[in-house]
């Protein structure tokens, strides 16, 4: 385990604060819970946050390169297999270059997160909860909610709580928009995996063997075909196999439970500005998923041509992110 993992929590404090009620834990940062480390870039730190549970959750950090006073900070919500390190290893330095704060988060059971009691990491409404705690608790104004794949879904979830009433206000802080990058539509997976099984069965056996019996982890090609694009090279694929194999220590949701909770409240007159992102050469959701999810917000989709499912890690991982920083330029207007 490499000493350049190890950030004091303390010194990360002092650099940089986060608000003035923090609940940031003491936790020794050096007792790292993933088997393979992944180093920090410069200028991003770790921290945990503590929830209302007592258990704590790991935020990687990297403040914006240049003073932009007016820009809002970007919170990043990871999905299925993956932890906060995949968004910091492009997309943190190209956002905070731009001058935007950026915070990651990695949910319960995955990451170095703390796992709770429990034979599975949370439930919708639970990681959407944790989620909002950590922006009431550490984020100074209202930022804009970024989430990939089944993280996409979460933020949904939490739109759909925003204003509802007076209580859930309280508990859900008010954002300034919502990127949903590859997202799982609001109605879930179960309609993606349908139309597999009936217009690609033998993408649907891939899909099935490498997400829910875990072969991406043991195959190299699989795991290529299922987040990468064919122009990757295999020691890059190699080395996010090994991270994402490490990444998730129980299962995100117990998705039988998820499916019966679907779909995702709608939202009429949602006050948000929403930017639906997919993939063409997304291997997991699907044309169809992406334009549910848009016309579900009343938005046109962007579908980013020659990236992947995993489209802050793949190839051309600058090709979303220009995509995303023209939207957010346009928010900030």
């Amino acid at each position: 385990m490499t000493v350049a993992m190890s950030v004091c929590v303390s010194s990360f404090y002092n650099r940089f604060p986060i608000c003035s009620n923090s609940k940031v834990s003491s936790k020794p940062v050096a007792v790292l819970k993933m088997g393979v480390p992944y180093d920090l870039k410069q200028g991003q730190c770790r921290v945990f946050h503590q929830l209302p549970s007592g258990l704590n959750m790991e935020v990687i950090v990297q403040k914006k390169r240049r003073n932009v006073e007016d820009y809002p900070p970007l919170v990043f919500v990871h999905g299925s297999y993956h932890a906060a390190w995949c968004w910091a290893e492009h997309w943190f330095p190209f956002f905070s270059a731009s001058g935007y704060d950026c915070y990651a988060l990695s949910l319960l059971g995955q990451g170095e997160s703390d796992v709770p009691a429990d034979s599975v990491a949370g439930t919708l409404q639970t990681h959407a909860r944790d989620v909002a705690d950590f922006i009431h608790q550490q984020v100074r104004s209202p930022p804009v909610l970024l989430g990939h794949s089944f993280g996409g879904l979460i933020i949904q979830y939490y739109i759909s709580s925003l204003g509802s009433n007076g209580l859930k206000e309280n508990l859900y802080p008010k954002l300034r928009g919502a990127v949903l990058v590859c997202s799982v539509p609001p109605s879930g997976n179960s309609g993606l995996v349908w139309r597999y099984l009936f217009s690609k069965p033998i993408a649907a056996f891939k899909v099935t063997r490498s997400l829910a019996a875990r072969g991406f982890q043991s195959s190299l090609s699989l795991c290529k075909e299922t987040f990468f694009s064919d122009t990757m090279e295999d020691h890059v694929v190699k080395r996010y196999q090994e991270l994402t194999k490490e990444s998730s220590r129980m299962p995100l949701f117990d998705l039988r439970k998820l499916n019966a909770s679907l779909p995702v409240p709608s939202t009429p007159n949602c006050p948000l500005d929403i930017l639906v992102l997919g993939a063409n050469n997304d291997f997991i959701v699907d044309a169809e998923g992406l334009r549910e999810t848009a016309k579900f917000y009343g938005v046109s989709p962007v579908c980013v041509e020659g990236v992947a499912h995993d489209m802050m890690l793949d190839t051309s991982w600058e090709k979303g992110a220009e995509v995303i920083l023209s939207w957010l330029n346009g928010l900030n207007k």
